[in-house]
């Protein structure tokens, strides 16, 4: 009994040292970051960390005294908010935002843009995607060039210094990212009826126990942190639907897509895919997001007209596929007959998708403004609540996009069979 008595009180007196010496560390480093960097120091005193007396050195270490040795500094990672926060971190691995720096890194179309927009200053898409996991090393790399926030990922949501609760659980959180050309939800939902609600709820005019979600309401449900959607980021799914024409379609946009072969079977690009997490790859994997939907959506609203609304989205989905299907159709026979030179860097004789911007025909382009602007619009717009994007900014340009890619491509047969 004594021995075990001796080792609890031994214990005991670590920690206090610990404590001790935190509180120490601490005083040193606000003292000179007041001075340096004093929003940051400011930050980390109105924070929940402060109050706990959570130390700059618990994060960063202790091995950084001076302008000297800066290098020293650790840099924090999900592992380390795990030591307190392992259940969200936990929740975090194992969704979608885990994987994003991943996927920005396969993207074919990453590596062709400027260098100001990938690694050295995140200026273009890796400004987003670096919410994803790293390495202390590649964040260390990252900092280094003149990466902003959010680079050790839990930042993202929770801006360092504060790393705010309140903040990350309100819809703006999200809006620096889930916003734009091809992923518009921000301007979606703040302009649908779940939008306006609840910036009438947030300036006062509504009640405090006005219903009124969020994007977190919906995508976090009790505060989970494994983001999710059923049909993904692309809104493209196996099994394929049973309905032959939606099936043929959405096989044609796999194939532009890159993950199915012109045979239809799977290829290298899929695995990508399936390590990023952009799709659901069996039914089980789809129904469970979508019954976590419904349970959100029946807070508020009836079973049944959350599962008319969201199988009202399925259908937009279908309806915009067709659309697609027949544009990457007309393209690929282009391909076929030699009117149109297929890209050095493209595998098969299918337009590719993922090549974005960097597509070198205006025919081309126009395909990928169709899918990755017209087509998200389309489906996102139906999903949240927001007819207007699903008709005007969605559904209707995408209906233009076929009819110039249609002139267009006659025009290119016929200049092609006048060619001597």
């Amino acid at each position: 009994m004594r021995s075990v008595l001796s080792r609890s009180a031994l214990m005991f007196s670590l920690s206090l040292v610990l404590l001790c010496a935190a509180a120490v560390w601490a005083q040193d480093c606000i003292e000179c970051h007041s001075k340096v960097t004093p929003q940051i120091v400011q930050d980390w005193k109105i924070s929940a960390h402060a109050e706990m007396s959570i130390s700059c050195a618990i994060c960063h270490g202790a091995d950084h005294s001076s302008a000297e040795d800066v290098a020293q500094v650790e840099l924090p990672t999900p592992e380390t908010c795990a030591g307190c926060h392992s259940e969200q971190v936990d929740q975090f691995r194992a969704g979608k935002h885990n994987f994003a720096w991943a996927a920005a890194k396969a993207m074919p179309t990453t590596h062709q843009l400027p260098l100001a927009m990938r690694e050295k200053g995140l200026k273009g898409c890796a400004g987003c995607h670096k919410i994803g996991s790293k390495s202390e090393a590649e964040i260390r790399e990252l900092k280094k060039q003149g990466a902003g926030f959010g680079v050790a990922s839990c930042d993202a949501c929770h801006t360092r210094h504060t790393f705010s609760v309140k903040e990350a659980r309100q819809p703006q959180a999200c809006q620096t990212c889930h916003m734009g050309f091809d992923h518009p939800q921000w301007e979606m939902y703040s302009s649908s009826k779940h939008g306006v609600r609840f910036l009438l709820k947030q300036n006062g005019v509504l009640a405090e126990q006005t219903a009124a979600p969020t994007c977190q309401t919906c995508h976090m449900p009790d505060g989970n942190h494994e983001v999710r959607t059923a049909w993904g980021f692309l809104a493209v799914r196996l099994p394929l639907p049973e309905d032959e024409q939606w099936k043929a379609d959405q096989v044609t946009i796999l194939q532009a897509l890159g993950v199915l072969d012109p045979e239809g079977k799977p290829t290298a690009r899929l695995d990508v895919v399936k390590a990023a997490d952009v799709a659901r790859l069996d039914q089980a994997s789809f129904d469970k997001e979508r019954e976590k939907m419904i349970a959100v959506c029946s807070d508020c609203h009836s079973e049944n007209f959350a599962r008319e609304q969201l199988a009202a989205g399925d259908d937009m989905i279908r309806q915009a596929d067709h659309l697609l299907a027949q544009a990457i159709r007309i393209i690929a026979g282009l391909y076929k007959d030699g009117v149109l030179a297929k890209p050095k860097g493209y595998a098969y004789a299918f337009p590719d998708l993922l090549t974005f911007h960097d597509a070198p025909t205006t025919i081309e382009q126009r395909l990928f403004e169709m899918h990755l602007k017209h087509r998200m619009r389309t489906f996102q717009g139906a999903f949240h609540m927001n007819p207007d994007y699903t008709n005007w900014y969605g559904w209707s340009e995408m209906v233009r996009d076929l009819q110039e890619i249609k002139e267009k491509a006659a025009e290119l047969r016929a200049r092609h069979a006048e060619a001597p």
